[in-house]
């Protein structure tokens, strides 16, 4: 079974319906450092295990007024060309998962209200493991309570039964486990400035990753007028193109307070390279206006 779920950019959430549970799926792995949905926080957004680091935390706080349980347990997850995700059971072509490799604990997590408490998670037999990049997604679900909740109520006359929707909240975050020397690159291609009633002013671009790690940055979009003027104009903390992909299609939609002439100057994309020791630059797109 693959269930397919929002794309990061836009954090545009699907959801699917089991009996008389409705289960919203966020997956983690772009904006900032830290994660809130409903009352979930979660910090760090993303666990990267290279070099000699063999365990890590992770903070889970109830920022809410009632009290909270979690499955914490692992998915597999497909980045497809076009930034969607989808939940996989079978490795794709050049995809290795990092959850047989890897020990949580705890599995289960109570909160109270404004409580936290941490998730250790750690590697292990990484003396087996070849090189390359291992990546399975942390996966925190929400376990309803026994008590009512305000939840939609549909009713079927025809049978006198009535079904409540409840809603069961998941939050993931990847987890990599990279062994050996990153090789991994980015270079931006087809850059469009482009226009639309429904999203306004865009601009659109290929990310092309060579190498053999996944790549994960801070893309930065300005227009540059012809006397030197730089107006910053998008911004996207926290983008990946996960292996075994060598591309991703990006369209982001711009600053609506962003204001430049759309016919002269250049649009300039620079995308930042972070990995756990340094933060890279590369040379930037740019798109000449007329």
């Amino acid at each position: 079974m693959s269930v397919k779920l929002g794309s990061c950019n836009h954090l545009r959430t699907k959801f699917i319906n089991y009996c008389s549970l409705t289960f919203f799926f966020i997956l983690i792995g772009c904006f900032s450092n830290t994660y809130a949905q409903g009352d979930l926080f979660i910090n760090p957004k993303r666990v990267v295990f290279e070099g000699t680091k063999l365990s890590q935390e992770i903070s889970l706080a109830n920022t809410g007024n009632d009290t909270a349980r979690y499955v914490v347990s692992f998915v597999q997850i497909r980045l497809k060309d076009d930034g969607n995700f989808q939940v996989i059971e079978e490795p794709d072509s050049g995809q290795r998962f990092a959850d047989k490799n890897l020990r949580l604990f705890p599995r289960t997590v109570r909160l109270g209200p404004k409580e936290s408490q941490t998730v250790k998670i750690q590697v292990y037999q990484k003396n087996n493991l070849t090189a390359g990049e291992y990546r399975s997604h942390l996966y925190f679900r929400a376990v309803p309570s026994n008590k009512p909740l305000d939840g939609k109520k549909e009713q079927d006359s025809s049978k006198n039964v009535t079904v409540k929707l409840v809603p069961v909240y998941g939050i993931t975050i990847p987890v990599i486990i990279r062994i050996g020397e990153n090789s991994s690159k980015v270079a931006i291609t087809a850059l469009k400035l482009e226009q639309s009633a429904e999203l306004g002013t865009t601009v659109s671009f290929r990310m092309n990753r060579t190498g053999n790690m996944s790549v994960y940055g801070n893309l930065n979009v300005d227009h540059i007028s012809t006397s030197g003027k730089v107006t910053k104009a998008g911004f996207i903390k926290g983008i990946s193109v996960y292996t075994p992909n060598t591309f991703r299609e990006v369209q982001l939609k711009l600053d609506d307070k962003a204001i430049f002439d759309h016919h002269s100057g250049k649009i300039q994309v620079t995308f930042s390279n972070i990995t756990n020791s340094k933060t890279e630059k590369i040379i930037p797109a740019e798109l000449l206006l007329n």
